[in-house]
């Protein structure tokens, strides 16, 4: 049965979490590069020890917002403040419902005046331009849709590279021919690279010093090979599409918390308005834990370590709702490293015909969901939180989980359990396999797990924390 949008499809579903948690698709996918250019471990320890090359150009969609009132549309839309915000500033734009959970978090760039270019997940663009159709705002939005949902799989409007790492500002240093532009954590400017305007961004996505470059597609190869050259002498390496979605479980951004849009009077409208074959309406939720509620998966700022981006000094969708609850006590977003010996036995448990076997852990990422949401427990049981990201760090040597829990227990060296796979053997996701669940002992650690990154997070010129919540 066609459906004419994501509001019917609910309705025809009946439980929207069984919908979700056996749509038949995977994870997220990293298109337009390699899986790998070396091998993911030496991909991973460049970033830590020498500088990578990180090809963005494919994987996220992109919104431009022009007009007299974006300024007024987006501030309307997000728990930010819009204080001392400037063209030549970007931050991470963070919108929620009227109840007060996130919808998503994109990379907001102020372009010029009454020009902004939103960059990231769909359901935060789906979100403005919901609000920019429908409302009485004066603005143009337009979609640049990512690689893998576009008919011509290639042609976008930007490239998007960003270089991170110890020895990333000598490599952007030698592709300027000067000094590296001294800016705050997320302040641009144009540069010259490869004989072309570039765009640059003051970013740290793996908690180290570094630039993000965009310009139009056109000049994408001669601005990436300048980069490439320049940064050969400091031991530049391009980072795959298998290594890259792993590089969060260090510096600590949670990338998939669930667009909190399924119920809801005062949202049916908008469920209306999405298509029945979107982002929403076809994304998967996966892991241990599981609850007939679909708010029982929403998010609040607070879970997702955003409690300092809100900022009551405007006039916001979901004000009322933070308000009654930004004094409560919240969870705390945390790190788990999960115990070696219990992460080796669910690897030996694929050995041997009479072994139950545990789920795979795919590395680097062990991600098989558009969402995960997997339980974490006290040692005796009691539900305390959720992990929504696991991948292998091969700086660390560790797995590691980036998860929300009850903030009695989040003190660093508190050992909790993560349960691993899917009950019942498992939901009808293509990328599960039958299996049995099993407990992993966990031990509380920081957030981001990495002390380079945490160092950096908090000594960044300007405040990383500070400037975000600007």
């Amino acid at each position: 049965m066609a459906f004419k949008n994501l509001e019917e499809k609910i309705q025809a579903a009946g439980n929207i979490v069984e919908m979700l948690r056996n749509a038949p698709v995977g994870p997220n996918v990293y298109p337009g590069v390699p899986g790998e250019f070396t091998n993911w471990r030496e991909e991973q320890e460049a970033w830590q020890k020498s500088c990578v090359l990180f090809d963005q150009s494919y994987h996220m969609a992109e919104l431009l917002v022009e007009g007299p009132d974006a300024f007024d549309l987006l501030k309307k839309l997000a728990i930010n403040s819009f204080e001392n915000y400037k063209p030549g500033k970007a931050k991470q734009f963070v919108p929620c419902t009227p109840e007060g959970y996130v919808i998503g978090d994109v990379i907001l760039f102020y372009l010029a005046e009454n020009t902004f270019n939103l960059v990231g997940r769909a359901p935060s663009l789906n979100w403005v331009t919901y609000h920019a159709e429908t409302g009485d705002w004066d603005v143009k939005c337009t979609l640049d849709q990512r690689t893998a949902s576009r008919p011509d799989k290639e042609t976008r409007k930007h490239y998007r590279y960003q270089v991170q790492g110890p020895n990333a500002m000598k490599a952007i240093s030698k592709a300027l021919g000067h000094d590296a532009p001294d800016l705050k954590f997320f302040e641009m400017t144009e540069v010259q690279i490869g004989g072309k305007t570039v765009g640059a961004l003051r970013h740290g996505m793996a908690g180290q010093p570094g630039f993000e470059f965009y310009g139009p597609w056109g000049d994408r190869d001669a601005v990436k090979s300048a980069l490439l050259e320049a940064g050969e002498e400091f031991g530049i390496t391009q980072v795959g599409g298998r290594t890259y979605s792993s590089n969060t479980i260090e510096s600590g951004w949670i990338p998939s918390p669930l667009p909190a849009i399924y119920t809801g009077d005062s949202l049916k409208a908008y469920r209306e308005w999405l298509p029945a074959g979107g982002y929403e309406a076809t994304c998967s939720i996966g892991g241990s834990f599981v609850s007939d509620n679909i708010e029982d998966y929403y998010l609040t700022p607070w879970d997702l370590g955003y409690g300092f981006f809100v900022k009551f000094d405007h006039d916001f969708i979901g004000r009322e709702a933070l308000e009654k609850i930004a004094n409560q006590k919240h969870r705390k977003k945390v790190t788990l490293a999960l115990y070696a010996e219990d992460v080796t036995n669910v690897i030996m448990s694929q050995y041997g015909k009479e072994n139950e076997r545990g789920k795979f852990i795919d590395f680097p990422s062990a991600v098989y969901s558009m969402h995960p949401f997997d339980k974490v427990t006290t040692v005796d049981g009691k539900t305390i939180g959720l992990s929504t990201w696991i991948a292998y760090s091969a700086n660390e040597r560790a797995l590691l989980t980036l998860a929300m829990i009850d903030a009695d227990y989040a003190e660093p060296g508190t050992e909790v359990v993560f349960v691993w796979g899917e009950e019942n053997g498992g939901t009808n996701k293509p990328t599960v396999e039958r299996h049995a669940q099993m407990e992993l002992r966990a031990t509380v650690s920081p957030v981001p797990y990495v002390e380079v990154a945490r160092k950096q997070y908090s000594g960044m010129k300007g405040g990383w924390r500070e400037l975000q919540a600007q």
